[in-house]
C-alpha cells in the first residue's frame, strides 16, 4: 500500500522511466576557460557579427545562456571555430556585465523594453533643423532615456543651412548639453565630420535620431568607406520612404580609438520602462534639494520642496523648469 505526506520513503516514490537513456540534466555547467573575448558589432536573426582580435566572427548564442541575449555593444566570450571563415559558426557562452544599457519602448502603452544597445559612454541626438521640423518632445525624451542610462548625452544639429540653430539651442541651454551644428555643405566637405569626430574619439557612441534627419549620411562621414551604410529617402512629412538602418551596427572610428553606433530611424521613442524619480539625478545642483520632499514626489506638486530650494538661490529656476519639462515627457506623447 502507498503511503503518503510525511509517513513516506523512497520506495514510495515513482521515478518517471527514461527510455531513451539519456543522462540526468545537471546543473553544473563548463567554464569555458578556453573563450576568446568579443565585441558584438550587430545582430541579424540570431546570428551575431562579432569582433576577436583582429578577426569577425559570426557566432551563435548558446543555450546555457537561457533567455538572456547579446545585443550591439556587448563585451562576450567565445568558443568554437573562431577563424572567421566563411560558413563557420562559433558560440557565446559568456556575456560580461554591462556597464550601462540605452533602453526604449516601442511606446509609453508597451511595457516590453528593448535594448538599444549595451555599455555606450554617450548619446549622440540627431535632429534636422528643417526638412524634417526638430521635434524636441523627441529630444527630451532621448535625454530622458540618456540620463538613466547614465550616457552623456550630445546634441548633432543638421542642416543649419535650411534654419538657424539658435532657438533649440537656448532650449537646451540650461542642460549644459554639448552640441554640434552643422550644414549639408560642411558635410560633403568633410569639415563637419571632424568636428564630431572630435566628441567621440576614445568613446562608444550610440547615435539615435527620427528617420530622415541624416544620421546614417552623417555617420558613413565618420567611418572608412568600406564600411559606410546604405543611404535612401525619407519623406519629411509623412515618415515614409526607404529606411534603409533596419539593425544597429557597431563601426570602429579610422585612426581613432573609438566607436560609433548607428541605430535604426524611430518614429517613437517610449519610456514606460523609466522611473521618474531617476531623471533628477542628471540635475546635481537639484538633487540635494529633494531631501524635503514627500514620499513619491513627482517633483511638480504644491510640497515640492524643489521650489524652496530654488527660491533660496541655491539652483537656477531655469534648472527647475528643464527638469519638470523632461518629468513631464514620460506624460505626454512626441506630437503633443
Amino acid at each position: 500500500m502507498r503511503r503518503y505526506g510525511k509517513h513516506t520513503d523512497e520506495d514510495d516514490i515513482r521515478s518517471r522511466p527514461n527510455p531513451k537513456g539519456n543522462r540526468p540534466r545537471t546543473s553544473i555547467r563548463p567554464k569555458h576557460e578556453d573563450a576568446a573575448g568579443g565585441f558584438v558589432l550587430t545582430v541579424d536573426r540570431g546570428r551575431l557579427t562579432c569582433l576577436v582580435e583582429d578577426r569577425v566572427v559570426t557566432a551563435m548564442k548558446a543555450r546555457e545562456l537561457g533567455r538572456k541575449a547579446a545585443v550591439v555593444g556587448d563585451r562576450v566570450w567565445i568558443v568554437g571555430d573562431l577563424s572567421g571563415k566563411k560558413d563557420t559558426l562559433a558560440r557565446i557562452v559568456r556575456i560580461e556585465e554591462r556597464k550601462s544599457v540605452l533602453r526604449r519602448t516601442a511606446d509609453d502603452d508597451d511595457p516590453y523594453e528593448r535594448v538599444v544597445v549595451a555599455n555606450a559612454d554617450q548619446l549622440a541626438i540627431v535632429t534636422a533643423l528643417a526638412d524634417p521640423e526638430p521635434r524636441p518632445r523627441m529630444i527630451d525624451r532621448c535625454l530622458v532615456a540618456a540620463y538613466d542610462a547614465g550616457l552623456e548625452p550630445l546634441l548633432v544639429l543638421t542642416k543649419s543651412d535650411l534654419a538657424s540653430p539658435d532657438k533649440l539651442l537656448e532650449t537646451y541651454a540650461t542642460l549644459g548639453v554639448g552640441y554640434v551644428v552643422t550644414n549639408r555643405e560642411e558635410l560633403a566637405a568633410g569639415s563637419a565630420a571632424d568636428r564630431v569626430r572630435e566628441r567621440l574619439e576614445g568613446r562608444i557612441t550610440a547615435f539615435v535620431g527620427h528617420s530622415g534627419v541624416g544620421k546614417t549620411t552623417l555617420v558613413n562621414s565618420l567611418v572608412a568607406a568600406d564600411r559606410q551604410r546604405a543611404t535612401g529617402h525619407v519623406n519629411a512629412v509623412t515618415g515614409r520612404g526607404r529606411h534603409t538602418t533596419t539593425s544597429a551596427l557597431a563601426l570602429p572610428l579610422p585612426d581613432a580609438e573609438g566607436w560609433v553606433i548607428d541605430t535604426p530611424g524611430v518614429r517613437s521613442f517610449g519610456l514606460h520602462h523609466i522611473e521618474p524619480s531617476r531623471v533628477i539625478h542628471a540635475f546635481p545642483d537639484l538633487e540635494p534639494g529633494t531631501e524635503g520632499c514627500p514620499r513619491a514626489c513627482s517633483h511638480d506638486e504644491p510640497d515640492c520642496a524643489l521650489d524652496q530650494w530654488v527660491a533660496d538661490g541655491l539652483a537656477d529656476p531655469a534648472r527647475l523648469f528643464s527638469l519638470r519639462r523632461l518629468l513631464a515627457t514620460r506624460e505626454r506623447r512626441e506630437g503633443d
